[in-house]
């Protein structure tokens, strides 16, 4: 009997374990409702500190429209004062010395008070006037209407006294060329193509669309001589190629065909060569030039219209052009860009219009609008999806091709006049007037690199270019130089401040660097210059390998083939031409 009433009933060890698995699961629960807890609570501050981020930044943005706000208005206030000041027959001192080849107002006339502020509407004013502003050059094409008053105004001006008969100014954009005598005009037309009369004299070719030179000068530095000061025979130049006179150079050195010519750096390797491949002719400025994915096609911008050439025999294959716009005045397309599939070119204008064409049917399939000033520069992503685009009013915006709206504004303090998606997508970044670059990220609009001094631009970035890698960029300056970058976002890399490394300067152009590119395989940077010549770069060393003058004026967009060793570059001289790199041992 004493053994049976040590066994425990079934019943009973089951409630036992019933109530233990009950007592377990009261634990794992009021753990669970601790651990909800926490986490609503990290929800509640994270979601908090996330309002109070966007808030700030709500404010900066309002902050810096009201200051923009507030600065216009004392601009306009001060130019009203001075504006009563002149009526009153007071003496106001200009602010800078005239510009080259700009007007002298006939005696008596009034003359308007100079433009004080550095806004983004009075610099693009100036530049789509063609007239320098106040605080950079012009890279507006010639206006035909303002060159006609000027030549009619000419006759009246009253030129200071000299000593001598006033030499020539170079002519640049919204200027007009002084008269040369006759004797002069025969000299330049019997001097050959490498002389420097021809590179540097008058031509009927169209007024340059590239940016004035710089307002600072001396007026005495404003009437130099139209040639090119040319070195006297001494040691090699190395990067200065564009400093050479070619009838100098030696023949080993240089190579000369029709209409243009390639001088070789005898500092460097001779790995690289030359050819021209087509000539496509405009019937006014080339202003961009950019290749389809497969390099079979080549596009161009010029006024009011775009066209698309075959790469193979330099045949015009279409001509895209809005007839709804209005026909009077000039609409120049700034950029040009083919979707990743080839299916359609985007071009943005002075209009403020972002139009994408469908190419087959030469149809508009979409037409962005929201940008307050010229659109300045376009680039379509690899996913075919979005395209960014830089304009006047000071924002980088991206839109969706799928839903046609602008999924992203990005703010800056000046106006934007380049812009390029990275390989990967992952980024955009800009180029701008305040002498800067800035990287965003292409999701989240965060602002991951600013590229600027102490290693940075002295003056407005014109262009900037993603290598191939997504790691590094390059970019071109109105201060003549070309840099390239390491940017540590890219990399992974964090640090105190937001900016790249800047690892070479490119020195050598003799002019403002108006566009940079890199070749697919990015052992080449290019850059096309006001000096009229395009430079191939080995960008391990910063050192240049050739010079190539092919055109007439100003070289106003480079860009290489992604399928092949080509490149195109557009020019003020009304020209857009395809040309061939050879690598030796290739």
């Amino acid at each position: 009997m004493s053994y049976q009433r040590a066994i425990i009933p079934p019943t009973q060890r089951i409630n036992e374990l019933l109530e233990a698995l009950k007592q377990e699961f009261e634990t794992v629960t009021n753990e669970a409702s601790l651990y909800r807890m926490h986490k609503d609570d990290f929800d509640h501050k994270y979601n908090q500190q996330a309002a109070e981020m966007q808030q700030i930044r709500q404010n900066v943005y309002e902050l810096e429209i009201n200051h923009r706000k507030m600065k216009d208005h004392y601009e306009d206030e001060i130019s009203r004062l001075k504006r009563e000041l002149e009526t009153r027959g007071a003496h106001v001192p200009a602010a800078l010395p005239p510009a080259q080849g700009a007007s002298v107002p006939p005696p008596g006339s009034q003359v308007p008070p100079p433009s004080l502020g550095h806004s983004s509407s009075s610099v693009f004013q100036g530049i789509m006037s063609g007239q320098s502003g106040p605080t950079g050059p012009s890279l507006a094409p010639p206006q035909e209407n303002n060159m006609h008053q000027q030549q009619q105004q000419q006759p009246q001006q009253q030129p200071p006294p000299q000593q001598g008969p006033p030499p020539g100014l170079q002519p640049g954009i919204g200027q007009v060329p002084q008269q040369i005598p006759p004797q002069a005009q025969a000299q330049q037309q019997q001097q050959p193509y490498g002389s420097s009369g021809y590179l540097n004299g008058y031509h009927n070719a169209p007024v340059a669309t590239t940016p004035q030179m710089n307002q600072n000068r001396a007026v005495a530095e404003t009437r130099s001589s139209p040639h090119i000061t040319r070195a006297s025979p001494g040691p090699p130049l190395g990067n200065n190629l564009a400093d050479l006179d070619f009838d100098r150079v030696p023949n080993e050195f240089k190579k000369q065909a029709n209409d243009w010519f390639v001088i070789y750096n005898d500092r460097a390797p001779r790995i690289l060569d030359v050819d021209l491949l087509h000539t496509l002719e405009h019937h006014s400025v080339v202003c961009c030039v950019r290749f389809s994915a497969d390099g079979k096609y080549v596009a161009t911008g010029c006024n009011r219209s775009a066209q698309i050439f075959d790469v193979q025999n330099g045949q015009k294959i279409c001509h895209l052009q809005d007839e709804s716009v209005e026909r009077e005045g000039d609409l120049y397309i700034r950029s040009v860009c083919f979707s990743p599939d080839g299916r359609y070119l985007a071009t943005g204008a002075e209009d403020k219009q972002i139009r994408v064409w469908d190419i087959k049917t030469k149809t508009i399939r979409h037409l962005f609008s929201g940008h307050e000033q010229d659109i300045y520069s376009l680039d379509f992503a690899r996913n075919g999806r979005h395209i960014a685009s830089g304009s006047g009013d000071r924002t980088v915006r991206v839109w969706d091709m799928e839903t046609g709206q602008c999924v992203l504004t990005l703010s800056i303090e000046d106006g934007v006049t380049t812009v390029a998606f990275s390989p990967d997508g992952r980024f955009v970044a800009a180029g701008s007037l305040d002498k800067s670059v800035r990287v965003w990220d292409a999701t989240t609009g965060f602002l991951v690199e600013r590229l600027e001094a102490p290693d940075g631009h002295k003056d407005s970035v014109y262009s900037v270019a993603f290598a191939p890698n997504g790691k590094d960029l390059v970019s071109g300056s109105l201060d003549k130089t070309i840099k390239l970058w390491e940017l540590q976002s890219a990399r992974g890399l964090s640090g105190s401040h937001k900016g790249g490394v800047c690892v070479k300067t490119f020195t050598g152009h003799k002019d403002f660097v108006l566009s940079v590119a890199l070749t697919p395989d990015g052992q080449w940077v290019l850059s096309g210059s006001k000096d009229r010549g395009v430079q191939f770069w080995d960008p391990r060393t910063a050192q240049a390998q050739l010079m190539l003058q092919g055109h007439r004026n100003s070289v106003i967009s480079v860009a290489p083939s992604p399928a092949s060793k080509l490149f195109a570059t557009g020019s003020g001289d009304c020209r857009a031409r395809i040309w061939r790199y050879v690598v030796a041992n290739q």
